[in-house]
Parts: structure tokens; C-alpha cells; sequence
């Protein structure tokens, strides 16, 4: 039985028609994506499911006892709630009924033939079961750590980037389990291990689901279906991302040979027509009513089918070759040689060398907070390295970042474009179009170059910004997140032009399918001591290397002894000045954990931190914390000293 049952679903907005007598099912287990062009009504679909967006026409089927939860592209939290209530404020009914659950075990002991208790146990335990609730905090550890949320775990949720809000709400989301969970771009704002975590979390727990990504491995490894949208139309494929490929082929080679069919009756009805219909009008009146809409159609499937055969094309070109690692005489636009940078006091970068060339194609990635937009700004010369050797060649560089800095609000499409007036533009290689045609590339229709670049949504914005910057002549592209924000329509043709461009280009990316398709070359955080490691192979090829490689150390580090470090001293004794450290040591560490405790209360309190100031508050809490850990270190190298004498 469906657990949502849409049956010619209507939606226009004005005379905009959004989707057109559609009918959509899900069943339990399913994971359906849903894709589709910007603005051709995905989100509408998942609102009417919702009930956030009614139906203009319709039935709208939901049985009542069904649950969906969505997470929307924005969120919002009540006030005053840290990170931690805010996950267990969306799992209120699991902990009533984990309570409700150790009650009945509790009125069994002594009445243990009860059916009414036994039955009310059982209808427990399978709930418990199906939303995996059974150690609710065990969870909500794991999920503050995969997310990247420990370390704000007790501070308000409302002071966090947007980004790290979107993590609360989804860490909530996963854990509480609805009957049908709506994600739309789920994938923004994570680093890929993150992506990966939350793959493993929704097969495994065999979630309900329907959701809108830009994330084509992430669709691969979730989707059960795929419901394609265009033109308030709904089309439906099994499997995931490569298996809608492979069935959109079909089906152009299904709409190509229709077509040559549809041309051939309609030759035939077109020499009808022309033999006289003149003098039979009044009983022919039907055919040749069926004439012209044969005609329609022998003139609108065209475009259809090269719309659908170039979004393939786009979609299908091959990934890099191997002979990535040949490098010719070509023009060196980088060299950096041992350079190092922090910002405060964390190391993002350590003694990294590198050159680039031109036609170099690299990939920055790793996870969040890393360092790699830092990279990209020493690139473009935002920022200088602490030391070290940095050399940049005679080039111009073009820059795209989150921000969209190259936009100004006030301005039309057409003022971005033609600054100068006029309606052409020069390409960066040399070519002039009209403003409509260059842009028409971009998915924009014509109504659009008046509109003001402050009234677009963030994805328009985002191929604004791509389309100015491909008319730019430049040596050099940097890219921080270009995929972000962007439909997968919009995306291939990104990957087009970037793939015939002729510089250099370097770009950060979460998008692990976006950097298999297009770097030849990856530079690699690890997160750690701010090494950067070089690498030629696919980013998943590398992923699965590291994730081999983790395994086997947590396997030796399980298996293999530990080896006792023994300290030699000669003196058999400690110093007058240690002996006197290490006994003041603990009441120290006690009063500045005291100190760490106040400030956090401080900070999970709105009236308390606008009274005292956020930034001052947050500058003397690290300052503490960087105390507090030198000090254990003392600690423990002198209990260690103390120890290596008595052995």
C-alpha cells in the first residue's frame, strides 16, 4: 500500500504552469529523487506532499497516522536552545517512549501474564525498533561528531553559521526517523566523509525517502527511483543516477524513432491534403483537424529531443584519461616552495611545494575547516603566506567564490553584461554573441536580462556569476564550491565549459562526481598538522584508499601491544621547581575548568553574552582552553616522570 498516493496533481502560478495533471506513489522503503531544472517545480512537489502548497486540482492521498518531516533549505530554532537541546527537543516522543517501554518492564515483573501490558510492550518495541532508539545518546554522540558539532554541542544554536545549523536540523531529522523524510539539498554544507556518514545512515536504517540533489554519487548510491520533472511533467525511472542515464537513452532512441514514424504519416496526410480536402471540407473536417495537430507535433518533438539529447551529451563525456601525469612545456603560473600559513592559532598549511602549470586542472578537497578556501585566497593574493616562497607569473586570474563579490545587487542582468550598452558580448576566446544567445546557454529565458540581480535566488545568482566570468579573458579560473546552489541541468553545463576551457583551473569542491569529471589532479587537507598531500588518482578511488587504510590501522591499533615508553632519569627524583608544579598543577587545572564552565554557560545564554560581548567571551574561552591544555601536558609529563622512578 502507498504511503503517499498523488493523482492528477495540478499547480500554476499565475500563468506559469508548474506541474500538469501528475501522479506520484511512494511505498515504504522507497528513496525517491526527484530532478529536475531549476524552477520547474521540485520543491512545489515535495510542499504539496507536505500540505505547505495546495493543490490546484487533484487528489491528495496521506493516510493520517503518516509522519513527514522535511528539511527545508532554511531553518529556524527557538530561542535560547544550545546544540544538544536542540537535536532532543525533535525527539521528545522516542524518550517517552523509551520511558514508557522500562515502565512496562517494570509493572511485567510482577504481573507478567498481563495481555494488555504484554501487547502495549510489544507495539513499544517495534517503534523502538523502527527508529533504532534504543541508545538515543550513543546516537546523538555519534551524530554530534560525524557532523562536526561536538565542540559546539553546549553553545546557543542560534549564534552558528547557517551552514551548521542545516547539520542540527538534519542530525535531529535522522535520529527521530519520520514514516517519510523530504530533504532538499541535504548535501549542502557537508564535507564528503560527512555526505558518506549520512549514505550509511539512511540505507542502513532503511529510511522513507524523497529528496531533491545536485549530488549525482549521492543520488547513485541512494536513489530506489528517480521522478524527472520538465515542463509540469513527471517522469519516472528505476535505479539510480547511472541506471536514469542509461534509460534516458532508451528513451531518445524511443522519441528519435517515434519521431521518424510521426514524419512519415505526416508526408502522407500532407499529399492528402494537397489532392483537394477543399472540396470534401465538411466530411473532413476531422482529418484535417488531426492533420494540423500532427503538424504541431512533427514541429515541437524536435526540440525536445535535442533538448534531451544534449543534456545526455553534456551529461556522458568521458571521465579524464589516464595520462594525467605527462607534463609538457607549458607555461608555469605557480610556485609555491615550503609555505606555511595560520590563521590565529591554527595551522592550516605546513611546508607545502607545489607548481602549476598552464592547462593544470586540481581539485582542492578535505573537510570543512581544513584550510582550502584559505588556499584559493593565496592563489588570487587575498592573503599572503607566513612563510615560505610564493611566486605568481604574469596572468590574469578569474575568481568565483560563495560570496558572489563580481555581483552588485542594484544591477539587471543586462547591466552586467553590456556595462557599456549595447546587446553583444565578447567571449574569452574571442568569439561575440548576442547577449539573449550567450545566456540562453545558461538556462535563462529572454524576460530575465532586465531583472534585477538583487530579485534572483541563489542558484541564478550563481550562474550569473559563472556565465560574466566565461566572458572574461583570462589565463587562470579559481572556484570555490561552483556547484553549490546549482541544478544538475546548470551543472553539465559547467562541466562543458570548463572541460573546453583553455587555462588553468583550480577549485575547491565538496562534489565528489564534479571532481572525478573534471581535475586531473587533486591536493588533498588531511586535516591534520596542515599537511597537503598531492595526488593523480580519482577523488572516490582516493576516498576508498583512505577508508581501506583506516580500517587496517584501527585493526593494529585492536591488535598490536603498546609499548610501554620508558623514562630514564638519573636523579631518581624530581627538581624542588617540578616537585612544586605538580602539586599546584591540579588546583589550577580544577579552577580553569571552573573558568571554561562559566564562559560556556555565559555563551548558551543570549542575555548573558550580548551583556558581556560574544567576540570578547569567545577570545577568553580559547585563550582558557589553550591554557588549560598546556598545562595538562605539564601534568602529564611529570606524573609520567614520577611513575618512570618507581619502576
Amino acid at each position: 500500500m502507498a504511503l503517499i498516493d498523488l493523482q492528477n496533481i495540478s499547480k500554476q502560478y499565475d500563468t506559469k504552469i508548474i506541474l500538469k495533471d501528475i501522479n506520484f506513489t511512494i511505498q515504504e522503503g522507497q528513496r525517491i529523487a526527484i530532478l529536475g531544472q531549476n524552477g520547474q517545480g521540485k520543491s512545489t512537489l515535495m510542499k504539496i506532499i507536505t500540505g505547505d502548497v495546495k493543490e490546484d486540482s487533484g487528489i491528495r492521498s496521506i493516510g493520517k497516522s503518516i509522519k513527514i518531516e522535511m528539511l527545508d533549505q532554511r531553518v529556524q530554532f527557538k530561542e535560547n536552545l544550545s546544540v544538544r537541546d536542540a537535536i532532543l527537543s525533535q525527539l521528545t516522543s522516542l524518550q517517552d517512549a523509551k520511558k514508557q517501554y522500562d515502565d512496562l518492564l517494570i509493572k511485567l515483573a510482577s504481573n507478567y501474564e498481563d495481555k494488555e501490558l504484554l501487547n502495549k510492550q510489544s507495539e513499544l518495541a517495534s517503534y523502538l525498533d523502527y527508529h533504532n532508539a534504543w541508545d538515543l545518546d550513543n546516537m546523538i554522540e555519534r551524530v554530534l561528531q560525524e557532523f562536526a558539532l561536538k565542540e559546539y554541542e553546549h553553545k546557543n544554536v542560534n549564534i552558528l553559521s547557517g551552514g551548521e545549523q542545516r547539520r542540527v536540523a538534519l542530525a535531529g531529522l535522522i535520529l527521530k526517523k519520520p514514516d517519510i523524510l523530504l530533504l532538499d539539498e541535504p548535501t549542502n554544507h557537508l564535507d564528503v566523509y560527512m555526505v558518506e556518514f549520512l549514505e550509511e545512515l539512511l540505507v542502513k536504517n532503511k529510511f522513507t525517502l524523497i529528496f531533491i540533489s545536485h549530488d549525482r554519487y549521492f543520488i547513485n548510491n541512494l536513489a530506489s527511483n528517480i521522478v524527472e520533472i520538465s515542463d509540469g511533467n513527471l517522469r519516472k525511472f528505476h535505479g539510480g543516477y547511472s541506471a536514469y542515464l542509461e534509460q534516458k537513452q532508451e528513451l531518445l532512441a524511443n522519441m528519435q524513432k517515434d519521431q521518424k514514424n510521426l514524419i512519415r504519416l505526416f508526408k502522407a496526410e500532407a499529399h492528402w491534403m494537397q489532392r483537394g480536402v477543399t472540396a470534401r471540407r465538411k466530411r473532413n473536417e476531422r482529418r484535417k483537424a488531426q492533420y494540423l495537430e500532427l503538424k504541431q507535433q512533427v514541429k515541437s518533438n524536435p526540440s525536445q529531443i535535442n533538448k534531451m539529447s544534449l543534456d545526455l551529451q553534456r551529461e556522458q563525456k568521458s571521465f579524464n584519461s589516464e595520462n594525467t601525469r605527462t607534463i609538457n612545456k607549458k607555461k608555469m603560473l605557480f610556485e609555491l616552495k615550503d609555505i606555511t600559513k595560520s590563521l590565529g592559532d591554527k595551522l592550516l598549511i605546513k611546508n607545502f611545494s607545489t607548481r602549476i602549470l598552464q592547462k593544470d586542472t586540481i581539485a582542492i578537497v578535505g573537510p570543512n575547516g581544513t584550510g582550502k578556501s584559505t588556499l584559493l585566497k593565496i592563489f588570487i593574493e587575498k592573503l599572503k603566506v607566513d612563510k615560505g616562497l610564493f611566486k605568481k607569473g604574469e596572468f590574469k586570474v578569474g575568481y568565483f567564490d560563495q560570496q558572489r563579490e563580481m555581483l552588485s545587487d542594484d544591477a539587471t542582468i543586462m547591466d552586467m553584461f553590456c556595462p557599456m550598452g549595447g546587446d553583444r558580448i565578447e567571449l574569452n576566446d574571442g568569439r561575440e554573441m548576442h547577449v539573449y544567445g550567450y545566456l540562453k546557454n545558461f538556462l535563462f529565458p529572454k524576460e530575465y536580462l532586465n531583472k534585477k540581480i538583487g530579485l534572483l535566488s541563489g542558484g541564478e545568482k550563481n550562474r550569473v556569476a559563472l556565465a560574466l566570468l566565461f566572458t572574461k579573458k583570462i589565463d587562470c579560473l579559481v572556484l570555490d564550491e561552483p556547484t553549490n546552489d546549482l541544478d544538475i541541468p546548470t551543472i553539465n553545463i559547467l562541466e562543458e565549459y570548463l572541460q573546453s576551457f583553455q587555462g588553468a583551473l583550480i577549485f575547491v569542491s565538496h562534489d565528489r562526481y564534479f571532481v572525478d569529471k573534471i581535475a586531473k589532479k587533486l591536493f588533498v587537507f588531511q586535516g591534520k598538522d596542515g599537511q597537503i598531500m598531492e595526488s593523480f588518482q580519482k577523488y572516490t578511488q582516493y576516498l576508498e584508499i583512505e577508508k581501506e587504510l583506516s580500517t587496517l590501522d584501527d585493526l593494529n591499533k585492536e591488535y598490536t601491544p603498546v609499548k610501554e615508553k620508558k623514562i630514564t632519569n638519573n636523579n631518581n627524583k624530581l627538581s624542588y621547581k617540578d616537585k612544586r608544579e605538580y602539586e599546584l598543577l591540579p588546583k589550577q587545572l580544577e579552577d580553569l575548568e571552573k573558568q571554561i564552565a562559566d564562559i560556556n554557560i555565559c555563551l548558551s545564554d543570549p542575555a548573558c553574552y550580548e551583556e558581556k560581548g560574544l567576540i570578547k567571551l569567545s577570545g577568553e574561552l580559547q585563550n582558557l582552553e589553550n591554557i588549560y591544555e598546556t598545562k595538562v601536558e605539564s601534568f602529564l609529563k611529570l606524573e609520567e616522570l614520577l611513575e618512570s622512578f618507581n619502576l
